[in-house]
């Protein structure tokens, strides 16, 4: 698939659900049903999602790569892929209003609603960004960690977008992202749908590919923290599809 038609799909995709004219990112999938309840099964525990506003729940990821970002007081945080601001707000909190959370997204129904929300429950330490991860609207070596939640793998140049994350982190700054790559090849019947690559497995790497990439970015210290593994069946006699959730951290060079 070409790069413009997979975020065209992308996009359409997300800002219906940015709407609420659609509850899930993939009507095959459980994500985005039962906000609430998905956001606790992919990892957030009840007292975060306690702490940050409802409506900014809305039951998309794979991980929870907030709680184990070790952000700090006085922070600046960048999360690619905000949407409607979960993890944004949920760094908020941790980096209190000495710190900063910038979040960056291509969707502008997403960031609209994101900025309503912060607006209205008064977060004076977030900014919401109408841009693409692949060419980050933020200067060079600016901030101190950045998180992702089971964003990268809908961007068709993964390598760009690793590269943009180094060029903006602060020397000695950390990545933590939670994402989906599979084990072994995807079936090019996968790799050419568009409905797939919105539901985060069209566009999955295989995982020894996807951390490369981010190695070859120039990341250091590339360890995968925690794994668990899903199948997606095929049609007819094609076997079970391997997909695995994991998330990832990494830093760059002091």
């Amino acid at each position: 698939m070409k790069e413009k038609e997979i975020k065209k799909v992308v996009k359409g995709r997300y800002a219906q659900i940015a709407k609420q004219d659609q509850q899930s990112c993939c009507p095959s999938c459980g994500c985005g049903s039962s906000s609430l309840l998905q956001a606790k099964v992919i990892g957030y525990s009840t007292e975060d999602l306690e702490h940050i506003p409802e409506e900014s729940v809305m039951g998309l990821g794979c991980g929870s790569p907030t709680a184990i970002a070790d952000l700090k007081e006085g922070e600046v945080v960048l999360d690619l892929g905000s949407g409607a601001g979960v993890d944004v707000f949920l760094a908020a909190n941790k980096v209190g209003p000495a710190g900063r959370v910038i979040g960056v997204d291509m969707t502008e129904e997403m960031v609209d609603r994101a900025t309503s929300i912060a607006r209205d429950h008064g977060y004076r330490n977030v900014e919401l960004r109408l841009g693409e991860i692949e060419k980050l609207p933020v200067e060079d070596d600016s901030v101190d960690a950045i998180i992702s939640n089971c964003v990268i793998n809908l961007s068709p140049d993964k390598a760009k977008v690793f590269r943009e994350a180094y060029r903006v982190l602060k020397p000695g700054g950390r990545l933590t992202v939670s994402d989906i790559v599979s084990e072994g090849a995807l079936p090019e019947g996968i790799k050419s749908d568009s409905n797939a690559w919105a539901c985060c497995i069209g566009g999955a790497l295989e995982q020894q590919e996807y951390l490369q990439k981010i190695k070859g970015a120039g990341f250091k210290d590339v360890q995968v923290l925690s794994s668990k593994e899903f199948y997606l069946e095929g049609e007819g006699s094609q076997a079970l599809t391997k997909l695995l959730s994991i998330t990832v951290k990494a830093y760059k060079g002091a």
